[in-house]
């Protein structure tokens, strides 16, 4: 099925494992693709690894500048013309200290990675949406957002803020035509996360493709009653 097709799909964060399987399952339902990262070169290599056919352009920008967002999105406008679904998959995560030997940094870096980035895509996409009349937004949160953990008190809160602020997103424009949901994942199956954790069992762990499935769904016709939501995907875990 092409869900997608004749969409122009905004995917930030494309370079990472999760941003390649959302990629690579909004190619196969017909998307045109505008992938946002730092790496231009990763971007160049999953652009490669598209089946012929699949339209698609890097766009390289930092998440954290305004206006490298904003230059992304014209040049998304001028090739592709107005995005219409965007998932905003890039963030990070570290451990840290307990809190009170978290230093300003730490602090700042899961805000800004997490939070700050998606902020700066809603604000430069969502006039083209509504100029429009409608479109989709997909944010990725985690599990942890619901929960404080020991030593991961600002990626928690970080995470949190994304529910928040999707929520907010969508009381804000449920009458304009713009869905705006969250995704809470498990722990993500990388490699990555099994050189860090070598020893857990990595078959209970959430494959990236499940929930690019997921976020298929969220951009589809399909979810088109549904907005506000954070939407568990945790796996076996």
């Amino acid at each position: 099925m092409n869900e997608l097709t004749g969409k122009v799909v905004m995917i930030t964060g494309a370079a990472g494992n999760l941003g390649g399987a959302v990629a690579q399952t909004c190619a196969a339902a017909g998307a045109t693709l505008a992938l946002v990262d730092r790496n231009a070169k990763r971007l160049d290599a999953l652009i490669a690894q598209l089946e012929s056919g699949v339209a698609a352009a890097s766009f390289p920008a930092d998440l954290l500048d305004q206006a490298s967002v904003d230059a992304a999105v014209a040049g998304i406008r001028e090739r592709f013309g107005c995005v219409e679904v965007l998932a905003n998959i890039a963030g990070g995560f570290t451990m840290g200290p307990r809190l009170h030997e978290t230093s300003d940094q730490d602090w700042d870096l899961m805000l800004d990675l997490n939070v700050r980035s998606v902020f700066h895509t809603c604000r430069a996409v969502v006039p083209g949406m509504l100029a429009a009349g409608g479109g989709r937004i997909v944010n990725i949160a985690a599990r942890a957002a619901l929960e404080g953990k020991a030593k991961m008190g600002p990626y928690c809160a970080a995470k949190a803020a994304v529910i928040t602020l999707s929520e907010t997103l969508a009381a804000e424009y449920k009458f304009d035509g713009i869905n705006v949901n969250c995704i809470l994942p498990g722990t993500i199956d990388t490699p990555q996360n099994r050189a860090d954790m070598p020893d857990a069992d990595h078959s209970q762990w959430v494959p990236p493709a499940a929930i690019a499935d997921v976020v298929l769904f969220l951009v589809s016709a399909a979810s088109r009653a549904v907005t506000g939501a954070a939407i568990p995907v945790y796996g076996r875990s």
